[in-house]
């Protein structure tokens, strides 16, 4: 009889410990995860594919970019958007490549005043659509001449993308 009640009584016995957990190192891979992440986030949400043969310059820049349309010049090429829209290795230079005594670049005006009004269309038809801001990010390779780039400032700003911003290289 003593021993049925010993066997009754034992799971009742197991059951009132209480379990401590130790979450401290728990905590502290936490804190470590969370740190990592919110060093590595972009809160600028913006992806650029660099195109090879784009050599950006070095920046010690913290600035964040702005949304905008992306331009992006090699020493033979410009794309708009990722779409080539000057290749000089396919075209004879200076062969319809500038107007207004050399000042404004052809092709990547007439590619900007296509896009400005194809975005200003689904401005016009789609309700809650992003608006023309006007802002213009340019991918230039580091060997371009400042010359060239004025021609490239001065179509953009022909065109009516008048705020720039220069994506470059930054030191982390």
């Amino acid at each position: 009889m003593r021993t049925t009640r010993l066997i009754r009584n034992r799971g009742k016995r197991r059951n009132n410990r209480i379990f401590e957990i130790d979450i401290t190192s728990l905590l502290d891979i936490l804190v470590i995860l969370i740190v990592f992440l919110l060093k590595n986030y972009n809160s600028s949400g913006i992806v650029m594919n660099i195109p090879k043969g784009v050599e950006l310059p070095q920046s010690e820049s913290v600035t964040v970019n702005n949304f905008g349309t992306i331009v992006q010049v090699s020493p033979t090429k410009i794309w708009v958007e990722d779409k080539v829209v000057v290749d000089t290795e396919e075209r004879s230079l200076g062969a319809n490549l500038y107007d207004q005594n050399g000042r404004r670049i052809i092709p990547l005006h007439n590619a900007l005043v296509e896009l400005k009004n194809r975005i200003k269309e689904l401005e016009k038809s789609t309700h809650g659509a992003n608006k023309f801001t006007g802002n213009i990010n340019l991918l230039v390779d580091k060997t371009i001449k400042y010359s060239y780039i004025k021609k490239l400032m001065y179509t953009c700003a022909d065109a009516g993308f008048k705020t720039y911003n220069f994506i470059v290289l930054g030191d982390e």
